[in-house]
């Protein structure tokens, strides 16, 4: 058995901040990942206020010198091919974070886990997490295999969970709860050489619609490839009586978009097609005695405005100042976890409004802000990932005139009574 100040699960984006911040602090940092880096991973789309945690862990020149798709912007496609004008990050906000990245996910992964190595973290790699370990109702650390070898365990006062949408916790304890009302589904794949717009707009986001609330997501990488897929109701992709094979009914939704059908038919699909569901959820609570839930694996909004790594890396870095708090001053109970809880639910929740008025029939941008041409700013605001200590009750009552927004989730802070 080995000592650590504390255990991370998951070396994805989530679990590389936290463990690089906590190993920055001085403390003994173990991190264990199931699979071999790199590999594949879907998400490549970064939203501006990324840049401040990727800041704050050094990478920023990194990125640079990698050399992934620069974003300026995103932009919207009716069914019949129409563009909007292109959100410009730029024209809302003078910071070398305007201009963001689309990024192959083997690469950017790899990095940040290798500068948590570099800040002294222990990385082992084909290593499952298997169970945590318990003391009196407090957990100690985790039981874990590397391969094929012997079951080994590993304690520490604290254990962050970043095992992704695998959510060890959640799955452990039955405690995930899906989104009332965000029940998509999502069929990808890749193109190579597909058509790409020029200029400023060769790198950008473009969301398209699809009948029935449904939309495409278009993310130009490097080399010629683009990622993209489809995000709809279940019912919709796959109809009663009519293909549920994902390679024809991707070929089918192509047709019901034409500036989708003008980009894509000239390139060529390679690779899988991955499929998921169940795509929006929460845990029960963010945080148990000795444990926090941070990332996928403490809750996934949906991937329409990229938020999935934002928040990673966002709550990556707020439960290692959480953490770190907590175990300075000795107390590693749930309860000191209560503000990282109230301002995560709070970020999500922000964004979760948003969300939701997309999916609405009666809602669009445009309507929004012809009505409400002040709000423009805060609307963009959300859109890049400014969310912090910032009050968005207007823009939310000014949604609310077109779509119908959800309350806030009562759950996803720590247990009651901690």
């Amino acid at each position: 058995m080995s000592q650590y100040d504390a255990i991370i699960i998951g070396g994805g984006p989530a679990g590389a901040t936290s463990a690089a911040l906590l190993a920055g602090k001085g403390h003994r940092v173990l991190l264990v990942e199931k699979t071999t880096f790199p590999r594949y991973h879907v998400g490549e789309s970064l939203m501006p206020f990324c840049w401040f945690t990727l800041n704050r862990l050094g990478v920023v020149e990194r990125m640079e010198e990698i050399g992934f798709t620069r974003k300026h912007s995103v932009q919207f496609a009716t069914t019949d091919g129409k563009i909007s004008a292109p959100f410009y990050f730029f024209q809302h906000f003078d910071h070398p974070a305007a201009t963001t990245w689309q990024v192959e996910r083997k690469d950017f992964d790899l990095m940040l886990l290798n500068n948590a190595r570099s800040k002294g973290v222990e990385v082992r790699e084909n290593t499952t997490a298997l169970d945590f370990l318990k003391n009196g109702g407090r957990i100690t650390g985790i039981r874990a295999r590397t391969g094929d070898e012997d079951l080994f365990e590993a304690t520490a006062p604290i254990t962050l969970d970043c095992t992704g949408r695998d959510a060890l916790y959640q799955r452990k304890n039955g405690s995930r709860r899906r989104d009332p009302m965000l029940n998509k589904v999502s069929i990808w794949t890749l193109f190579q050489d597909a058509k790409r717009d020029t200029g400023l707009e060769e790198g950008a986001t473009t969301i398209a619609y699809l009948p029935e609330g449904g939309w495409f997501w278009n993310i130009p990488l490097r080399n010629g490839v683009v990622s993209s897929g489809i995000v709809a109701e279940r019912d919709y992709l796959f109809k009663p009586g009519e293909t549920r094979d994902p390679a024809e009914i991707f070929a089918r939704e192509i047709e019901n978009n034409a500036w989708v059908k003008e980009h894509l038919s000239v390139g060529r699909q390679f690779g899988e097609y991955w499929v998921t569901g169940e795509y929006s959820y929460r845990a029960e609570h963010c945080a148990d005695d000795g444990l926090v839930l941070v990332g996928d694996a403490f809750a996934f909004l949906d991937p329409v405005f990229s938020s999935g790594v934002f928040l990673a890396l966002k709550s990556g870095e707020m439960a290692a100042d959480a953490a770190h708090a907590a175990l300075e001053k000795g107390d590693v109970s749930a309860a000191a976890f209560a503000r990282y809880g109230e301002d995560l639910c709070g970020h999500i929740e922000t964004m979760r409004k948003v969300v939701y008025a997309f999916y609405d029939k009666d809602f669009s941008f445009a309507k929004l802000i012809r009505k409400y041409p002040d709000l423009r700013s805060n609307l963009t605001d959300v859109l890049i990932g400014n969310v912090e200590g910032k009050d968005y009750s207007v823009l939310a009552r000014a949604m609310a005139d077109f779509a119908e927004l959800p309350e806030p989730l009562e759950y996803g802070r720590v247990p009651a009574g901690a």
